[in-house]
């Protein structure tokens, strides 16, 4: 039975790979026979043509691959052994991994933390074969959830790591604070950071208020450790479940109210924009709307 056409954009590192090459990269779960008789077969094209598996590529072409439910089950072989990994996958391509981090899971590990979501992310990539390093172009907090960026070797951790020094990635995220906020507002503050005061700003839109809470969806524009934290303590509105900065932690909220809800960026290998909603965690939401007394939008 077919299915959709699935596309394959060629990176920037893949810039001059044969077709078979950048197709066995995109689906590894697949065997090189069964790729090249897609070729013979003509169920792979580029700009309209039926392609060879010699023929080579240039960045930013799209191959186009008839579908079928065969090549379904293989395209989603490698993110279901990442989820078995403890590792869910948004996206993946030759040079970034996008991953949804649970609550609770360090970014990175510690002398006494050996479970750590890129170790996590390490193993699956030697699992797979593939040699090169994985390091976070970001960090969240081990309490916080939500999606993180992985490079995949010191080349594209550069490329991305400029991204967010050029604050051309937008972070937004959801928290739950104490007290009635403003409707909407901006935060601005000097942070400790390394040794010296920083600028760190964010702007934020309240969801849903009463005189108990309030809802915040916070766009970040600097990324300083613990800044929305440490800001809207500042500000008088601690977030629950914040027991390190005066937040409420009432029995019936498990972890810190503090998710990163959108992760968006263009993508500097293909030229693509990429964005990655996460949508706010069943134990987050079931307290918010107790407490509120009303649905989350």
């Amino acid at each position: 039975m077919e299915t959709r056409t699935e596309i394959i954009v060629v990176s920037t590192r893949q810039q001059g790979q044969s077709a078979l090459e950048i197709l066995a990269a995109a689906v590894p779960a697949a065997g090189r026979g069964y790729l090249r008789q897609l070729f013979k077969k003509g169920r792979v094209r580029c700009d309209g043509q039926v392609l060879t598996a010699d023929a080579l590529l240039q960045a930013g072409q799209q191959l186009q691959l008839a579908g079928s439910a065969r090549l379904a089950e293989l395209l989603a072989a490698p993110r279901q052994a990442a989820e078995a990994a403890g590792v869910p996958v948004l996206y993946e391509s030759a040079e970034l991994l996008v991953v949804d981090k649970p609550a609770g899971l360090a970014v990175h590990g510690g002398a006494e933390q050996t479970d750590h979501l890129v170790g996590r992310v390490q193993t699956l990539m030697t699992q797979r074969g593939e040699r090169f390093a994985v390091a976070p172009i970001h960090r969240l907090d081990r309490a916080t959830s939500g999606p993180v960026l992985l490079g995949k070797g010191r080349k594209a951790c550069g490329e991305l790591g400029r991204l967010f020094l050029r604050q051309q990635v937008e972070k937004r995220y959801l928290a739950l604070v104490q007290g009635r906020t403003a409707p909407t507002g901006e935060l601005a503050s000097l942070l400790p950071a390394k040794g010296k005061l920083k600028e760190a700003r964010c702007g934020f839109r309240a969801l849903r208020r009463s005189e108990q809470a309030s809802l915040l969806q916070i766009d970040l524009q600097t990324g300083r450790q613990h800044q929305i934290r440490r800001q809207l303590a500042a500000a008088g509105h601690p977030l629950f479940g914040d027991a390190r900065y005066g937040g409420p932690c009432p029995p019936a909220l498990p972890r810190l109210f503090l998710h990163c809800s959108r992760l968006a960026f263009v993508d500097p290998f293909s030229g693509a924009p990429l964005i990655f909603d996460s949508p706010l965690p069943a134990e987050l939401r079931v307290f918010a709307e107790t407490l509120l007394g009303a649905p989350i939008p």
